[in-house]
């Protein structure tokens, strides 16, 4: 046992990750600055030490056998659990987490967050070096970022719905404000020749445009849909507001993100029977104060979004300054 324990080396699990990847023991030679033949051999002896045989042999390609592909699958999953362990001690040492996730709503302004990213990478706080920590940024909807931070998928969670909020301990939200929501239709939908309100039974002849919630586990949260309408269920705001100035349905949409298309008229604001309140939004972030078993220590890196989060313009930049530009690479 003891000898296929000391084959299973974070060297040998990256050999195997790497010929996977490339395809071929020729490439994976080349990608990791090895002749073929050295390569082969490594991977004679692995197989020798497990007692298995982990590429079929008959195939031109690296072609893994089922007992390779788990070797595969466990020795990525191993692989990633010794660098969460690495990075975790990384951070102990300097206080700045390996990698910070971000979940923002897609009624938040990409350009200013793209410009708080800038900032972050512009930061020299170790003897003139970079912190080094890794930014993902990931677009979530409505209920979609509260689970995405219960979930541990996001440390961050920017543009959670504030009053609609699941009732979740262990958080810690602060409003950034308000985004006024106004109806809007094509010029050339049916609904753009009504004068005055427009009520509910008219409105239910007509499709709707709606965002789909990105929550999997929470419940998803709806609004302003008519028991019984047609709805058009699309992925995110702007796919929204570009689909209903297509004339393919109708809907409330937050006022900055179509600001550029009502005042090219692409988009026409209607008035309806009922008010819609302004949506006020907030940031969330797991509390210091949460149980142990849930705590993580607030690294510096969060402590800098936090502080940024707490300026005033940054707060009302995040709610107003839309660009008329496509999307600016949120996964």
């Amino acid at each position: 046992m003891s000898s296929r324990r000391n084959a299973l080396t974070p060297e040998a699990l990256q050999m195997m990750d790497t010929i996977a990847r490339t395809g071929s023991f020729a490439a994976a030679a080349r990608d990791m600055g090895r002749v073929p033949s050295a390569l082969t051999y490594s991977v004679r002896q692995l197989e020798d030490a497990l007692d298995v045989l982990l590429f079929d042999r008959r195939s031109r390609q690296a072609k893994l056998t089922a007992a390779g592909q788990e070797l595969l699958d466990e020795g990525r999953r191993l692989l990633a659990e010794m660098d969460a362990v690495a990075n975790r001690v990384r951070r102990v040492s300097t206080g700045w987490e390996s990698e910070l996730t971000i979940a923002i709503d897609g009624a938040m302004s990409r350009a200013t967050v793209l410009e708080l990213v800038e900032g972050f990478y512009a930061l020299r706080p170790l003897d003139d070096r970079p912190p080094g920590t890794r930014l993902r940024l990931r677009t979530e909807i409505l209920a979609g970022l509260w689970e995405s931070l219960v979930t541990g998928q996001a440390d961050l969670a920017i543009g959670v719905l504030i009053g609609n909020a699941p009732p979740l301990a262990g958080f810690e939200v602060q409003p950034l404000g308000a985004i006024d929501f106004v109806f809007a239709v094509a010029p050339h939908h049916p609904l753009a020749r009504i004068d005055g309100p427009i009520g509910d039974d008219l409105l239910l002849a007509h499709r709707a445009v709606a965002v789909a919630d990105s929550a999997q586990r929470l419940s998803p949260l709806t609004f302003n849909l008519l028991p019984g309408q047609d709805v058009l269920t699309v992925s995110s705001l702007q796919a929204k507001i570009d689909a209903q100035a297509r004339g393919l349905g109708c809907g409330f949409v937050p006022e900055p993100l179509a600001r550029a298309h009502i005042r090219a008229g692409r988009l026409v604001v209607k008035s309806l029977g009922r008010v819609r309140e302004a949506a006020r939004f907030g940031y969330a972030w797991r509390s210091a104060a949460a149980p142990q078993a849930r705590r993580a220590p607030q690294g510096l890196a969060l402590q800098w979004w936090l502080e940024q989060l707490g300026s005033p313009a940054t707060r009302r930049a995040l709610l107003e300054r839309h660009l008329d530009t496509p999307g600016l690479g949120l996964e």
